[in-house]
């Protein structure tokens, strides 16, 4: 793992810039999983009685648009908002048409205020961020009489997180409220002041759905005034969707066992379980099964190909790849230098068959695979140029670097995936592929959040130069500033993807909710430090969502 710095450029050929990435957490734990028949058919009967009940709650709140949308925000936080996506999206678009008159003839408090903003803003809704104009005081700073104001300062931060860039009262309402919250956490009791500390972590807008819901069941449960047949819906319904989630984990660990390639690559990361985690958080109902199959099975395939490129093969054998990849064609095996990439090369290949087979059988357009297929080659020549930085110990200029990066990170790939498999209409792929803004800034998103957290370990080997090398030589700054420099870059991503999803939309919603979903797993698993590589730390989560049912 020692850097060769005293190498010259053309002894590279032959490198080998080992990893030793940590080993998998699961192996093939879940290839033993019985799909529990009686009991999945148990939840199914108690979770449509109670759907329902719960129905009718939704729609008698409609007496009054504020109960309305809290309502609806506690179907969301719970987890269970997509049996009612049809109603949500009509009594979201009544209440947002009111919206000025609700606003004039009501003074309501900050936290009413707040919620009905985030609640119409993540369901697409134009709600201008003036409304919180009437909370500042003379001197244009938020009025003193609502600092210690708990209920109203949780909204607010939660709220701020759907800012689109330009707004500089929602940039100051995320500054005030989470001073506000760091404060009154350590004047709480320790219930609200966990919820306040993990407000502050992981706010509803940017975070895995599946984990908001396992957390807020289990707030909501200790709530004095909670619902009970809410509650006891939003514990079934997890359980019974948790059982799907596992036996599609235990179909694409055989697999995964089947390929073989953790023998025949003992180099690469063994994270089919960790990339089912990410790929379930892009759309995690039970209709987009096929989808997640087929996106975690290229996610896993790219992670190999990846470490491929990073942390094992020679420059020489990796330009003897890309073609083979670019040529996409079983012809092209007979030029590949080893075993290993032969093996590789074959499963990606048996991957491109399988999305197509499985797009035919659903009645879908057969054409639509190839985006598939461009997406990988247009990745893989990103690799190579990657590969090839390093060889010449290259530095490239950030913008240059980014270019290249932003579909290195492999974002698109697995979006494109899903975009197939739900729609295969090529007017939505050619959206997807066109650069639209929620997905070129998804791909940067992910790729410097990326390089925040790996660079470090990846410069203990030989490797190419990340964003933070780039920043640090082009600015000529310490790698502290290069950090909280890229960090604002990426704050400011995610204002362009929530600019991306207000109405009117360019495609329908739950597609665009692929690419936000897909960057809120980023902010998840790369938070502190790179989770997937360093599997452990998604331990506990993965076993949250996918190994511990809820008590009832």
């Amino acid at each position: 793992m020692a850097l060769q710095t005293d190498l010259p450029a053309n002894s590279m050929q032959n490198f080998r810039p080992l990893a030793d990435f940590p080993p998998t957490e699961w192996g093939f734990s879940f290839v033993s999983f019985s799909f529990p028949e009686m009991e999945f058919e148990s939840y199914n009967r108690q979770v449509e009685e109670l759907k329902n009940i719960v129905m009718g709650m939704l729609m008698a709140s409609k007496k009054d648009p504020v109960e309305n949308v809290e309502f609806i925000n506690l179907l969301c936080r719970l987890g269970v908002s997509y049996h009612f996506e049809t109603e949500i999206e009509d009594q979201v678009d009544y209440v947002h048409d009111s919206l000025p008159y609700l606003l004039e003839n009501n003074d309501h408090d900050l936290h009413t205020v707040a919620l009905l903003f985030r609640v119409l803003r993540q369901n697409g809704c134009k709600v201008s961020s003036d409304v919180f104009k009437k909370f500042k005081d003379t001197n244009g700073e938020f009025k003193k009489t609502i600092t210690s104001d708990v209920k109203g300062n949780l909204s607010l931060h939660e709220a701020a997180h759907l800012s689109v860039n330009g707004e500089q009262i929602l940039d100051e309402a995320l500054e005030f409220s989470r001073t506000n919250l760091e404060s009154l956490a350590t004047q709480s009791g320790p219930r609200l002041a966990r919820h306040i500390k993990y407000a502050l972590i992981r706010p509803i807008h940017k975070t895995v759905q599946r984990l908001e819901a396992r957390e807020y069941i289990s707030f909501y449960e200790e709530e004095d005034f909670r619902n009970e047949t809410l509650l006891k819906f939003a514990k079934l319904d997890f359980n019974r969707v948790q059982l799907l989630h596992q036996q599609e984990l235990s179909t694409l660990s055989s697999w995964w066992k089947d390929l073989n390639l953790v023998e025949e690559l003992p180099y690469a990361r063994d994270r089919i379980v960790e990339m089912y985690f990410w790929v379930n958080a892009m759309h995690f109902e039970p209709q987009y099964a096929l989808a997640r199959i087929l996106s975690t099975k290229l996610g896993a395939l790219i992670t190999v190909i990846d470490d491929t490129y990073d942390a094992y093969s020679t420059y020489e054998e990796l330009q003897h790849f890309t073609k083979a990849v670019i040529r996409c064609n079983i012809d092209a095996i007979d030029q590949l230098p080893t075993d290993s990439m032969k093996a590789l090369y074959r499963a990606l290949l048996s991957y491109f068959d399988d999305v197509a087979n499985e797009v035919s059988k659903n009645g879908k357009s057969f054409t639509a695979v190839k985006y598939v297929k461009e997406e990988m080659k247009e990745m893989i020549r990103t690799y190579i140029v990657e590969a090839q930085w390093c060889n010449d110990r290259f530095v490239p200029p950030l913008n240059e670097y980014v270019r290249n990066g932003k579909i290195s990170i492999g974002f698109m790939a697995t979006t494109t995936v899903f975009f197939v498999v739900e729609t295969a209409r090529i007017k939505e792929l050619e959206w997807l592929t066109s650069k639209a803004k929620i997905s070129e800034a998804g791909c940067l998103f992910l790729r410097l959040m990326n390089d925040i957290v790996t660079h470090e370990f990846e410069q203990k080997r030989e490797h190419c130069a990340s964003a933070i090398e780039c920043y640090m030589k082009e600015y000529g700054v310490s790698m502290n500033e290069a950090v909280k420099e890229l960090q604002k870059t990426c704050a400011d991503a995610w204002k362009d993807i929530n600019e991306d999803c207000l109405k009117p939309t360019a495609i329908s919603m739950n597609l665009l909710k692929v690419c936000v979903n897909n960057a809120r797993a980023t902010d998840v698993v790369y938070e502190s430090n790179d989770a997937y590589t360093n599997a452990s730390c998604l331990k506990g989560r993965i076993s949250l969502l996918f190994v511990e049912k809820i008590s009832l």
